[in-house]
């Protein structure tokens, strides 16, 4: 059978299913915030009950909003007490959101590599890239599947590390039947407009730990400790803060997305494991691994081409599956963040080295390409597929059809 790129026909001939977002109870929600005659997150009642509710969902003890997932990986980073010249490592394929936190509190990135097949962080390398400055590992559990957590929490433990979860791309996102987000010191949420459920901003943090949530609590509003018993106490402001509130309006939306977010994610769920089951068999084509005993939310379908057993470079495979109807982008973020220029040229701050100097020789920490070999060849030969809860059975049939066509082409040509 002729691929469509070369002049046959096209596999999907019908519509991507679509829905609507917010078709729940969110304006009804908004009405009662707007209704209270204040936005403000202390005074109102919205965001209290989205992380009473949330914390619930979660089964941890404490949560803190803030106004956004960026913003609450810094203020967990700040609640941990990570500082001027110590070291954090993470993950090389993520969001500036991951980073931009570390560099806020004058630490230092570090980089480990990835698992070639979950893609997330390699517990080996992890250790390998600790010093005795490290004070914390972000781990980023990237497009709804989680990183090897028992190995990475020994690992923490032995170092006296604290381990912050960016769970970004992760609600419901499971390791070995715990939720991604309650098993680090404190896990990161992001509500943004491109997750799983949105306020189009914002973001939640949760601990189990009291004193963790006091101090992201004040972290996210200046330095203030709403909590005091009188206004100077209040203000009685121990360490630079920034204002990460969260509004009312955006905890009304979020409390209605909250609603909706099991059934998402297990639409996800269901429609990623049916894509693997239909594609595994297909020889050069690496479906997302998932670690036994766990279960990913699929925020987005990434798999791998190994060119030589494929026998069809990754670009022509992207291009191939796009003309059979098939919308996909060859990769996923261009390259490894290290290989951005605030990396490579160490310019955070303009007409600065810091923070890449503090704590640290001149030319002690640098960023360049090979820093991560594995991540790098995941960009190399992955190809990105959307996902959506809206998706129907017909849409599910036509991708495995599409990938089963153009890869039966290239092996038997």
């Amino acid at each position: 059978m002729n691929l469509a790129l070369f002049g046959g026909e096209k596999t999907k001939t019908t519509p991507f299913g679509t829905g609507k977002r917010f078709d729940g109870n969110e304006l009804k929600y908004l009405q009662e915030a707007l209704e209270q005659n204040t936005l403000f997150y202390w005074n109102g009642t919205k965001v209290k009950e989205l992380i009473q509710k949330y914390t619930a969902f979660c089964g941890v003890k404490y949560g803190v909003a803030t106004s956004s997932g960026t913003a609450a990986i810094h203020a967990a980073l700040g609640a941990v007490g990570v500082t001027a010249g110590d070291e954090v490592i993470t993950s090389p394929i993520t969001d500036m959101g991951s980073v931009i936190g570390i560099l806020y509190q004058n630490a230092i990135p570090v980089f480990a590599d990835l698992d070639p097949f979950t893609y997330n962080m390699d517990p080996v390398d992890i250790e390998r890239k600790i010093t005795p400055k490290t004070k914390a590992i972000v781990v980023v559990h990237l497009a709804g599947n989680a990183a090897d957590m028992d190995a990475i929490m020994e690992i923490a433990r032995r170092h006296h590390l604290k381990v912050v979860e960016d769970c970004a791309q992760s609600y419901m996102c499971y390791y070995k039947g715990k939720m991604a987000g309650t098993i680090g010191d404190i896990g990161c949420f992001s509500l943004n407009d491109f997750k799983h459920i949105s306020a189009g901003d914002g973001g939640i943090c949760l601990t189990n730990d009291e004193e963790l949530a006091h101090r992201c609590l004040s972290f996210t509003d200046k330095g203030y400790d709403r909590t005091a018993a009188t206004t100077a106490g209040m203000r009685a402001v121990q360490y630079l803060c920034p204002n990460y509130r969260m509004t009312e309006l955006q905890g009304a939306v979020a409390l209605a997305q909250l609603e909706k977010l099991e059934w998402i994610c297990n639409q996800r769920n269901a429609f990623g494991e049916a894509l693997t089951e239909g594609i595994k068999d297909l020889p050069g084509i690496h479906p997302p691994k998932v670690i036994e005993g766990g279960k990913s939310s699929y925020w987005f379908y990434m798999f791998r081409i190994d060119e030589k057993t494929a026998k069809v470079s990754r670009d022509e495979f992207s291009r191939a599956l796009a003309a059979e109807g098939i919308p996909n982008q060859a990769g996923y973020i261009p390259s490894c963040i290290y290989e951005y220029d605030i990396f490579v040229n160490r310019n955070a701050f303009p007409g600065s080295t810091l923070p890449f100097t503090i704590n640290h020789d001149e030319n002690e920490i640098t960023y360049h390409k090979g820093l991560c070999p594995v991540a790098e060849e995941i960009l190399e030969t992955a190809i990105r597929l959307n996902i959506s809860e809206f998706y129907t059975p017909q849409d599910l049939e036509d991708i495995i059809a599409a990938i089963r066509k153009v890869s039966h082409y290239y092996l038997n040509r």
